[in-house]
Protein backbone atom coordinates (compact mmCIF):
# COMPACT_ATOMS: atom_id res chain seq x y z
CA UNK A 1 0.00 0.00 0.00
CA UNK A 2 1.29 3.46 -0.83
CA UNK A 3 0.54 6.76 0.88
CA UNK A 4 -1.58 9.49 -0.70
CA UNK A 5 1.36 11.89 -0.79
CA UNK A 6 3.96 10.85 -3.32
CA UNK A 7 7.54 11.88 -2.71
CA UNK A 8 9.24 9.40 -5.05
CA UNK A 9 11.62 11.25 -7.37
CA UNK A 10 14.11 10.05 -9.97
CA UNK A 11 17.78 10.54 -9.14
CA UNK A 12 19.10 13.92 -10.26
CA UNK A 13 22.29 12.39 -11.66
CA UNK A 14 22.38 8.87 -13.10
CA UNK A 15 25.26 7.25 -14.96
CA UNK A 16 24.13 5.14 -17.88
CA UNK A 17 27.00 2.73 -17.21
CA UNK A 18 25.40 1.90 -13.87
CA UNK A 19 23.41 -0.86 -15.53
CA UNK A 20 23.56 -4.64 -15.36
CA UNK A 21 22.06 -6.58 -18.26
CA UNK A 22 20.96 -10.17 -17.94
CA UNK A 23 18.48 -12.55 -19.49
CA UNK A 24 15.65 -11.33 -17.24
CA UNK A 25 16.12 -7.77 -18.48
CA UNK A 26 16.24 -8.95 -22.11
CA UNK A 27 13.05 -10.94 -21.62
CA UNK A 28 11.35 -8.01 -19.93
CA UNK A 29 12.40 -5.63 -22.74
CA UNK A 30 11.01 -8.07 -25.28
CA UNK A 31 7.70 -8.26 -23.39
CA UNK A 32 7.41 -4.48 -23.31
CA UNK A 33 8.10 -4.24 -27.04
CA UNK A 34 5.42 -6.82 -27.76
CA UNK A 35 3.02 -5.08 -25.40
CA UNK A 36 3.56 -1.79 -27.18
CA UNK A 37 3.08 -3.34 -30.64
CA UNK A 38 -0.18 -4.79 -29.38
CA UNK A 39 -1.22 -1.37 -28.10
CA UNK A 40 -0.38 0.15 -31.51
CA UNK A 41 -2.67 -2.32 -33.28
CA UNK A 42 -5.63 -1.41 -31.05
CA UNK A 43 -4.87 2.33 -31.03
CA UNK A 44 -7.02 3.11 -34.07
CA UNK A 45 -10.10 2.07 -32.06
CA UNK A 46 -9.31 3.35 -28.58
CA UNK A 47 -6.10 5.39 -28.74
CA UNK A 48 -6.15 7.16 -25.42
CA UNK A 49 -7.25 4.19 -23.31
CA UNK A 50 -4.78 1.74 -24.81
CA UNK A 51 -1.84 4.13 -24.52
CA UNK A 52 -2.79 4.87 -20.93
CA UNK A 53 -3.13 1.16 -20.18
CA UNK A 54 0.33 0.64 -21.66
CA UNK A 55 1.80 3.46 -19.54
CA UNK A 56 0.11 1.98 -16.47
CA UNK A 57 1.63 -1.43 -17.19
CA UNK A 58 5.14 0.00 -17.55
CA UNK A 59 4.76 1.99 -14.34
CA UNK A 60 3.53 -1.18 -12.65
CA UNK A 61 6.53 -3.12 -13.96
CA UNK A 62 9.00 -0.55 -12.67
CA UNK A 63 7.44 -0.85 -9.21
CA UNK A 64 6.61 -4.57 -9.00
CA UNK A 65 9.85 -5.76 -10.59
CA UNK A 66 11.86 -3.36 -8.38
CA UNK A 67 13.70 -2.47 -11.57
CA UNK A 68 16.34 -0.21 -10.01
CA UNK A 69 17.27 -2.80 -7.42
CA UNK A 70 17.31 -5.59 -9.99
CA UNK A 71 19.20 -3.95 -12.86
CA UNK A 72 20.80 -0.85 -11.34
CA UNK A 73 19.91 2.81 -10.98
CA UNK A 74 20.45 3.41 -14.70
CA UNK A 75 17.76 0.96 -15.77
CA UNK A 76 15.16 3.62 -16.66
CA UNK A 77 17.66 5.49 -18.83
CA UNK A 78 18.67 2.24 -20.56
CA UNK A 79 15.05 1.21 -21.04
CA UNK A 80 14.35 4.62 -22.59
CA UNK A 81 17.21 4.18 -25.10
CA UNK A 82 16.15 0.63 -25.98
CA UNK A 83 12.50 1.54 -26.54
CA UNK A 84 13.38 4.63 -28.61
CA UNK A 85 15.64 2.44 -30.75
CA UNK A 86 12.87 -0.14 -31.20
CA UNK A 87 10.18 2.47 -31.94
CA UNK A 88 12.03 5.48 -33.42
CA UNK A 89 8.87 7.12 -34.77
CA UNK A 90 6.95 7.01 -31.51
CA UNK A 91 7.16 9.66 -28.86
CA UNK A 92 6.71 9.00 -25.19
CA UNK A 93 9.74 6.92 -24.32
CA UNK A 94 11.87 9.66 -22.84
CA UNK A 95 13.44 9.04 -19.44
CA UNK A 96 11.21 11.76 -17.97
CA UNK A 97 8.10 10.08 -19.34
CA UNK A 98 9.07 6.66 -18.00
CA UNK A 99 9.66 8.15 -14.54
CA UNK A 100 6.22 9.79 -14.86
CA UNK A 101 4.67 6.36 -15.56
CA UNK A 102 6.16 5.00 -12.35
CA UNK A 103 5.00 7.97 -10.31
CA UNK A 104 1.51 7.78 -11.86
CA UNK A 105 1.20 4.09 -10.95
CA UNK A 106 2.43 4.73 -7.40
CA UNK A 107 0.02 7.63 -6.98
CA UNK A 108 -3.13 5.77 -8.02
CA UNK A 109 -2.41 2.14 -7.11
CA UNK A 110 -2.97 2.35 -3.35
CA UNK A 111 -6.15 0.72 -2.00
CA UNK A 112 -7.36 4.16 -0.91
CA UNK A 113 -6.87 5.60 -4.39
CA UNK A 114 -8.52 2.63 -6.12
CA UNK A 115 -11.54 2.95 -3.82
CA UNK A 116 -11.94 6.66 -4.58
CA UNK A 117 -11.50 6.14 -8.32
CA UNK A 118 -14.17 3.43 -8.11
CA UNK A 119 -16.50 5.86 -6.31
CA UNK A 120 -15.94 8.47 -9.03
CA UNK A 121 -16.68 5.84 -11.68
CA UNK A 122 -19.99 5.05 -9.98
CA UNK A 123 -20.84 8.74 -9.83
CA UNK A 124 -20.10 9.12 -13.55
CA UNK A 125 -22.26 6.10 -14.36
CA UNK A 126 -25.16 7.59 -12.41
CA UNK A 127 -24.67 10.82 -14.37
CA UNK A 128 -24.89 8.70 -17.56
CA UNK A 129 -21.43 9.68 -18.76
CA UNK A 130 -21.17 7.65 -21.98
CA UNK A 131 -17.36 7.34 -21.93
CA UNK A 132 -17.35 5.45 -18.62
CA UNK A 133 -20.11 3.15 -19.90
CA UNK A 134 -18.07 2.35 -23.02
CA UNK A 135 -14.99 1.67 -20.90
CA UNK A 136 -16.95 -0.85 -18.83
CA UNK A 137 -17.77 -2.66 -22.07
CA UNK A 138 -14.05 -3.37 -22.52
CA UNK A 139 -14.32 -5.79 -19.62
CA UNK A 140 -11.03 -7.40 -18.69
CA UNK A 141 -9.12 -6.12 -21.71
CA UNK A 142 -7.32 -3.45 -19.70
CA UNK A 143 -5.70 -3.54 -16.29
CA UNK A 144 -6.31 0.14 -15.59
CA UNK A 145 -8.75 1.91 -13.23
CA UNK A 146 -11.54 2.83 -15.64
CA UNK A 147 -11.78 6.49 -14.68
CA UNK A 148 -8.12 7.06 -15.58
CA UNK A 149 -8.92 5.97 -19.13
CA UNK A 150 -11.03 9.11 -19.64
CA UNK A 151 -8.30 11.70 -19.08
CA UNK A 152 -5.38 12.38 -21.47
CA UNK A 153 -1.90 11.40 -20.38
CA UNK A 154 -0.43 14.92 -20.12
CA UNK A 155 -3.37 15.99 -17.97
CA UNK A 156 -2.61 13.10 -15.63
CA UNK A 157 1.09 13.91 -15.46
CA UNK A 158 0.19 17.46 -14.38
CA UNK A 159 -2.27 16.16 -11.79
CA UNK A 160 0.13 13.67 -10.20
CA UNK A 161 2.94 16.23 -10.26
CA UNK A 162 1.02 19.06 -8.60
CA UNK A 163 -1.58 17.37 -6.39
CA UNK A 164 -0.64 16.47 -2.81
CA UNK A 165 -3.40 13.96 -2.10
CA UNK A 166 -5.67 11.46 -3.76
CA UNK A 167 -8.75 13.56 -2.90
CA UNK A 168 -7.28 16.55 -4.69
CA UNK A 169 -6.29 14.46 -7.72
CA UNK A 170 -9.74 12.86 -7.97
CA UNK A 171 -11.32 16.32 -7.81
CA UNK A 172 -9.34 17.45 -10.88
CA UNK A 173 -9.99 14.17 -12.71
CA UNK A 174 -13.72 14.66 -12.16
CA UNK A 175 -13.62 18.24 -13.44
CA UNK A 176 -11.55 17.24 -16.51
CA UNK A 177 -14.09 14.54 -17.40
CA UNK A 178 -17.29 16.47 -16.72
CA UNK A 179 -16.03 19.81 -18.00
CA UNK A 180 -14.01 18.54 -20.95
CA UNK A 181 -11.10 20.64 -19.69
CA UNK A 182 -8.20 21.44 -21.98
CA UNK A 183 -4.70 21.14 -20.53
CA UNK A 184 -4.56 24.94 -20.27
CA UNK A 185 -7.80 25.04 -18.28
CA UNK A 186 -6.44 22.36 -15.97
CA UNK A 187 -3.15 24.24 -15.52
CA UNK A 188 -5.01 27.47 -14.72
CA UNK A 189 -7.20 25.67 -12.18
CA UNK A 190 -4.19 24.03 -10.53
CA UNK A 191 -2.42 27.39 -10.29
CA UNK A 192 -5.55 29.00 -8.83
CA UNK A 193 -5.78 26.11 -6.32
CA UNK A 194 -9.40 25.53 -7.28
CA UNK A 195 -9.55 22.41 -5.11
CA UNK A 196 -9.05 24.43 -1.93
CA UNK A 197 -11.67 26.99 -2.95
CA UNK A 198 -14.29 24.52 -4.11
CA UNK A 199 -16.70 22.90 -1.70
CA UNK A 200 -15.97 25.23 1.22
CA UNK A 201 -19.21 27.18 1.55
CA UNK A 202 -20.73 27.13 5.03
CA UNK A 203 -23.78 24.90 4.68
CA UNK A 204 -26.28 22.58 6.35
CA UNK A 205 -26.20 20.11 3.43
CA UNK A 206 -25.08 17.09 5.51
CA UNK A 207 -28.04 17.52 7.86
CA UNK A 208 -30.79 17.80 5.23
CA UNK A 209 -29.64 15.98 2.10
CA UNK A 210 -28.89 12.29 1.43
CA UNK A 211 -25.16 11.52 1.68
CA UNK A 212 -24.38 11.34 -2.05
CA UNK A 213 -26.37 14.47 -2.85
CA UNK A 214 -24.94 16.30 0.15
CA UNK A 215 -21.39 15.53 -0.94
CA UNK A 216 -22.07 16.75 -4.47
CA UNK A 217 -23.88 19.89 -3.26
CA UNK A 218 -20.91 20.74 -1.06
CA UNK A 219 -18.50 20.14 -3.93
CA UNK A 220 -20.26 22.58 -6.26
CA UNK A 221 -20.18 25.48 -3.79
CA UNK A 222 -17.19 27.64 -2.95
CA UNK A 223 -16.15 29.56 0.13
CA UNK A 224 -15.50 32.66 -1.98
CA UNK A 225 -16.40 33.69 -5.53
CA UNK A 226 -14.12 35.87 -7.64
CA UNK A 227 -16.24 38.57 -9.32
CA UNK A 228 -13.22 40.25 -10.93
CA UNK A 229 -14.93 40.04 -14.33
CA UNK A 230 -17.67 42.58 -13.48
CA UNK A 231 -17.54 46.37 -13.20
CA UNK A 232 -20.01 48.26 -11.03
CA UNK A 233 -20.41 51.89 -9.84
CA UNK A 234 -19.14 53.06 -6.48
CA UNK A 235 -21.74 52.40 -3.76
CA UNK A 236 -23.38 49.85 -6.09
CA UNK A 237 -26.64 48.19 -5.18
CA UNK A 238 -27.73 44.59 -5.43
CA UNK A 239 -29.64 45.07 -8.67
CA UNK A 240 -26.53 46.62 -10.26
CA UNK A 241 -24.40 43.63 -9.23
CA UNK A 242 -27.09 41.26 -10.56
CA UNK A 243 -27.21 43.11 -13.88
CA UNK A 244 -23.41 43.02 -14.21
CA UNK A 245 -23.36 39.26 -13.52
CA UNK A 246 -26.15 38.66 -16.05
CA UNK A 247 -24.27 40.68 -18.69
CA UNK A 248 -21.26 38.44 -18.04
CA UNK A 249 -23.25 35.24 -17.54
CA UNK A 250 -20.74 33.06 -19.39
CA UNK A 251 -17.95 34.15 -17.03
CA UNK A 252 -20.26 33.80 -14.05
CA UNK A 253 -21.13 30.22 -15.03
CA UNK A 254 -17.42 29.43 -15.30
CA UNK A 255 -16.87 30.87 -11.82
CA UNK A 256 -19.78 28.86 -10.39
CA UNK A 257 -18.29 25.67 -11.83
CA UNK A 258 -19.19 22.70 -14.02
CA UNK A 259 -22.84 21.74 -14.38
CA UNK A 260 -24.68 25.03 -13.77
CA UNK A 261 -27.34 26.14 -16.27
CA UNK A 262 -28.79 29.67 -16.03
CA UNK A 263 -32.59 29.77 -15.71
CA UNK A 264 -33.11 33.49 -15.21
CA UNK A 265 -32.65 36.68 -13.22
CA UNK A 266 -35.46 38.12 -11.09
CA UNK A 267 -37.36 34.89 -11.71
CA UNK A 268 -41.03 35.55 -10.95
CA UNK A 269 -42.97 33.33 -8.59
CA UNK A 270 -46.64 33.91 -7.80
CA UNK A 271 -47.40 33.03 -4.17
CA UNK A 272 -50.81 33.80 -2.68
CA UNK A 273 -51.60 36.16 -5.53
CA UNK A 274 -48.41 38.17 -4.91
CA UNK A 275 -45.30 38.33 -7.07
CA UNK A 276 -42.03 37.20 -5.53
CA UNK A 277 -38.76 37.51 -7.44
CA UNK A 278 -35.61 35.41 -7.00
CA UNK A 279 -32.33 37.22 -7.66
CA UNK A 280 -30.90 34.46 -9.88
CA UNK A 281 -32.10 30.92 -10.51
CA UNK A 282 -29.95 28.08 -11.86
CA UNK A 283 -30.35 24.37 -12.48
CA UNK A 284 -27.47 22.02 -11.76
CA UNK A 285 -27.34 19.16 -14.25
CA UNK A 286 -25.28 16.71 -12.17
CA UNK A 287 -27.14 17.49 -8.95
CA UNK A 288 -30.47 17.40 -10.83
CA UNK A 289 -31.75 20.24 -8.70
CA UNK A 290 -32.63 23.92 -8.86
CA UNK A 291 -30.18 26.28 -7.17
CA UNK A 292 -31.55 29.55 -5.82
CA UNK A 293 -28.84 32.23 -5.68
CA UNK A 294 -29.46 35.35 -3.60
CA UNK A 295 -26.93 38.20 -3.78
CA UNK A 296 -26.21 40.64 -0.97
CA UNK A 297 -23.79 43.54 -1.28
CA UNK A 298 -23.50 43.71 2.52
CA UNK A 299 -22.04 41.23 5.05
CA UNK A 300 -24.23 38.30 6.09
CA UNK A 301 -27.22 39.12 8.28
CA UNK A 302 -29.32 36.39 9.96
CA UNK A 303 -32.44 37.82 8.32
CA UNK A 304 -31.06 36.79 4.91
CA UNK A 305 -31.31 33.10 5.85
CA UNK A 306 -35.06 33.34 6.42
CA UNK A 307 -35.66 34.96 3.03
CA UNK A 308 -33.53 32.36 1.24
CA UNK A 309 -35.39 29.60 3.09
CA UNK A 310 -38.67 31.01 1.78
CA UNK A 311 -37.46 31.08 -1.84
CA UNK A 312 -36.07 27.53 -1.69
CA UNK A 313 -39.41 26.24 -0.38
CA UNK A 314 -41.29 28.23 -3.05
CA UNK A 315 -39.20 26.71 -5.86
CA UNK A 316 -39.75 23.23 -4.40
CA UNK A 317 -43.51 23.81 -4.41
CA UNK A 318 -43.85 25.60 -7.75
CA UNK A 319 -41.02 24.51 -10.05
CA UNK A 320 -39.44 21.27 -8.85
CA UNK A 321 -40.45 18.26 -10.94
CA UNK A 322 -41.04 14.70 -9.76
CA UNK A 323 -37.56 13.65 -10.95
CA UNK A 324 -35.73 16.64 -9.47
CA UNK A 325 -33.82 16.48 -6.23
CA UNK A 326 -34.56 19.00 -3.45
CA UNK A 327 -33.76 22.60 -4.32
CA UNK A 328 -30.73 24.13 -2.61
CA UNK A 329 -30.11 27.77 -1.74
CA UNK A 330 -26.87 29.69 -2.05
CA UNK A 331 -26.46 33.10 -0.47
CA UNK A 332 -23.48 35.10 -1.75
CA UNK A 333 -22.61 38.07 0.48
CA UNK A 334 -19.81 40.62 0.57
CA UNK A 335 -18.57 38.95 3.78
CA UNK A 336 -19.65 36.39 6.39
CA UNK A 337 -18.95 35.15 9.88
CA UNK A 338 -19.21 31.39 10.39
CA UNK A 339 -20.75 31.60 13.88
CA UNK A 340 -23.35 34.07 12.60
CA UNK A 341 -24.26 31.72 9.77
CA UNK A 342 -24.39 28.57 11.92
CA UNK A 343 -26.69 30.18 14.45
CA UNK A 344 -28.93 31.58 11.71
CA UNK A 345 -29.26 28.08 10.21
CA UNK A 346 -30.57 26.54 13.46
CA UNK A 347 -34.18 25.49 12.99
CA UNK A 348 -34.01 25.82 9.18
CA UNK A 349 -34.42 22.46 7.47
CA UNK A 350 -34.00 23.46 3.82
CA UNK A 351 -30.52 22.81 2.34
CA UNK A 352 -28.62 26.09 2.11
CA UNK A 353 -25.09 27.41 1.90
CA UNK A 354 -23.46 30.81 2.41
CA UNK A 355 -20.41 32.13 0.56
CA UNK A 356 -18.70 35.47 0.02
CA UNK A 357 -17.46 37.32 -3.05
CA UNK A 358 -14.69 39.80 -3.77
CA UNK A 359 -12.65 41.58 -6.47
CA UNK A 360 -15.51 43.44 -8.14
CA UNK A 361 -14.13 46.34 -10.15
CA UNK A 362 -15.37 49.84 -9.41
CA UNK A 363 -15.95 51.96 -12.50
CA UNK A 364 -14.01 55.23 -12.73
CA UNK A 365 -16.12 58.43 -12.89
CA UNK A 366 -15.28 58.86 -16.58
CA UNK A 367 -16.84 55.50 -17.34
CA UNK A 368 -20.05 56.59 -15.67
CA UNK A 369 -20.54 59.71 -17.82
CA UNK A 370 -23.52 59.50 -20.19
CA UNK A 371 -22.74 58.51 -23.77
CA UNK A 372 -23.30 60.85 -26.72
CA UNK A 373 -26.54 59.04 -27.54
CA UNK A 374 -27.76 59.41 -23.95
CA UNK A 375 -26.93 63.15 -23.99
CA UNK A 376 -28.81 63.63 -27.27
CA UNK A 377 -31.83 61.81 -25.83
CA UNK A 378 -31.76 64.07 -22.75
CA UNK A 379 -31.58 67.18 -24.97
CA UNK A 380 -34.59 65.98 -26.95
CA UNK A 381 -36.56 65.44 -23.75
CA UNK A 382 -35.71 68.96 -22.54
CA UNK A 383 -36.76 70.42 -25.92
CA UNK A 384 -40.05 68.52 -25.83
CA UNK A 385 -40.78 69.80 -22.31
CA UNK A 386 -40.00 73.37 -23.39
CA UNK A 387 -42.30 73.08 -26.44
CA UNK A 388 -45.10 71.76 -24.23
CA UNK A 389 -44.73 74.64 -21.79
CA UNK A 390 -44.69 77.23 -24.62
CA UNK A 391 -47.85 75.79 -26.09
Amino acid sequence: MTSDIITDKPPHIVRINDFRIDSDYTTWLSEIKQRYRSAQIKASVKVNTEKLAFNWSVGCDLVIRKAEETWGSGVVEQLSLDLQEAFPHDRGFSTTNLWAMKKWFLFFSSSNAIEKLHQLGGELQQANIQQIIKLHQLGGEINLPLVLGLVPWRHQVNITTKCKSIDEAVFYLRECILGGWSRQTLDNSLKANLYKKQGQAISNFPEYLPEAQSRMAQEITKDNYDFGFVTVPANYKEEQLEAALEQNITRFLLELGTGFAFVGRQKELIVGGRTRRIDMLFYHIRLKAYVVVELKVKPFDPAYAGKLNYYVNAVDELLKGADDNPTIGLLICSDKDETDVRWAFKGIQTPMGVASYDNVRIASPSNLLPSAEELQARVRLVEEELNKSNN
